[in-house]
């Protein structure tokens, strides 16, 4: 894969406690050295009219003159110093090279992902939040349409987290399908099944909150049953993977029981998705706070990419409650279910 990656990102620094900190890059990196096939491209920064597509114009004056002063804390989870601002200008920048290289024709071993921080799916239109300070997924998503290289695009988001920030900025838009599969009940406590998007966007949006403790096998059902035949339907230029990995057995803040290989199967469908859509597929750094599990994770998804085909376990089904949320979502109100 190719891996987009700026040094900058390194710089926002969080504190010595902090779960969202530099080192998650630095485990990634360390995760893919002589790796066959890995290359890294340091992207340009994204620009201000281009995060002025999603965020508003009050917000990112704030947040700029708030770095500028020297930072502080934002919220009780979202930190900030004086080079977070050059860290999420370039962060955003990784994730618009992402969608455009996609775009352009970049694909199997040759597939951008960016490993850009501090990560964005909870940064909302005019505020920053859980660690997020502008949606990457969001910017990259508008910045493609708005340079006329995509009409649809399509975003999903498998962190263990509900991406609220993605899916408030785009819920009343019909050129953006957004779906995701998150623990049910955890932070930020949206994401539920009613919430489909309104206006020109009704339909456009899909949440699959599933049980603490569920496993790979209820997610790859889940992205069978229902995220296939929407994304189908949708029919997008471009799907984005807003690919968190705290939904590991090992994460050391969720409950959710994805295993490494686990995150491989998932890998394998969702590129079998954009190729039978024939959609452009790129990968977008979100969560993940566990070092190992998460610089694994990467690891995983850049093998798949590069020849190698995860175990599946045929006789494995989805828990009851697990499979009681799948068969709700069937249910939605959505194009294609």
């Amino acid at each position: 894969m190719k891996f987009g990656y700026r040094e900058a990102c390194l710089d926002h620094n969080t504190g010595p406690r902090h779960p969202e900190s530099a080192d998650r890059l630095r485990a990634i990196r360390r995760a893919l050295t002589d790796r066959h096939g890995v290359s890294y491209v340091a992207a340009d920064d994204t620009t201000r009219e281009n995060v002025l597509g999603v965020h508003d114009e009050d917000y990112v004056d704030e947040l700029a003159a708030f770095c500028e002063d020297g930072g502080g804390d934002w919220d009780a989870d979202t930190v900030a110093v004086p080079e977070t601002w050059d860290a999420v200008m370039a962060s955003a920048g990784l994730a618009e090279w992402a969608a455009e290289r996609a775009l352009a024709g970049d694909d199997g071993r040759q597939t951008p992902f960016s490993i850009g921080r501090p990560p964005g799916h909870h940064a909302v239109e005019d505020d920053a939040m859980g660690f997020c300070f502008f949606n990457n997924a969001a910017v990259a998503a508008q910045t493609v349409i708005d340079s006329g290289d995509a009409e649809r695009v399509a975003i999903f988001d498998w962190d263990v987290h509900h991406g609220n920030g993605t899916q408030d900025i785009f819920f009343d838009r019909g050129d953006v399908f957004y779906t995701s599969i998150h623990e049910e009940s955890l932070y930020p406590g949206t994401g539920h099944l009613d919430e489909t998007g309104t206006g020109d966007g009704a339909g456009t949006t899909l949440n699959v909150p599933l049980p603490p403790g569920t496993s790979h096998t209820a997610y790859l059902a889940a992205l069978e049953e229902v995220l296939r035949p929407a994304i189908e339907n949708f029919d997008p230029d471009l799907l984005l993977i807003s690919a968190g990995f705290d939904a590991h057995e090992h994460d050391p803040i969720s409950r959710m029981r994805v295993s490494t290989e686990g995150y491989g199967l998932l890998t394998e469908s969702v590129r079998d998705i954009a190729d039978d859509a024939g959609a452009a597929l790129g990968f977008i750094l979100e969560g993940g706070y566990g070092l190992d599990t998460l610089s694994e994770s990467v690891r995983m998804v850049h093998e798949v990419f590069d020849g190698y085909r995860p175990a599946r376990d045929a006789d494995a089904t989805p828990r009851d409650s697990a499979r009681d949320v799948i068969e709700q979502a069937k249910d939605l109100d959505v194009p294609g279910l």
